[in-house]
């Protein structure tokens, strides 16, 4: 998968979980993290998901949205979002459109057998709609903290 960095990050139109439409254009000279996560309520996702709940006050700080992506539905997200006291918008790609765009669907293995997923990859736009930073692969636990160092150096 190449990595999109410096790239222009490719326009998405998706629903978030109260059926409001989100385009990447809505977020011009903004900052947006884009992260893409596997399924809502599974716990590597409900811990990043919480992460980026408990710290977006510090996102909202430096003008920075965060959006969560995933193929599940619009009424799942909603569950999940009220369940966990999501305070961002969760877009529902269940076409996996932008997912492919992005080049996070990809094959993953478990226990031997290989399929088709989502992997854990963010991305974080700049207010220009290019690329700054493709996070592959993140630990759930871990990454808020990394976004968070990452903004907090590009607004020195």
């Amino acid at each position: 998968m190449p990595n999109l960095t410096n790239k222009k990050a490719p326009n998405f139109s998706l629903k978030d979980q109260d059926g409001k439409t989100h385009k990447l254009s809505d977020y011009t000279g903004q900052i947006v993290l884009l992260y893409f996560y596997p399924k809502d309520m599974t716990p590597g996702c409900t811990v990043e998901a919480q992460c980026f709940r408990d710290r977006n006050n510090e996102f909202k700080k430096y003008n920075v949205q965060v959006l969560g992506v995933s193929a599940d539905s619009v009424e799942k997200h909603k569950k999940f979002e009220t369940k966990q006291e999501l305070n961002f918008p969760l877009l529902s790609d269940e076409k996996k459109e932008v997912i492919e765009k992005y080049g996070v669907w990809v094959e993953k293995s478990l226990y031997g057998k290989k399929y088709m997923g989502i992997q854990r990859d963010s991305f974080l736009i700049g207010r220009n709609g290019k690329i700054i930073k493709h996070y592959e692969k993140v630990n759930p636990a871990k990454h808020v903290d990394e976004v968070l160092a990452d903004i907090a150096q590009l607004s020195h």
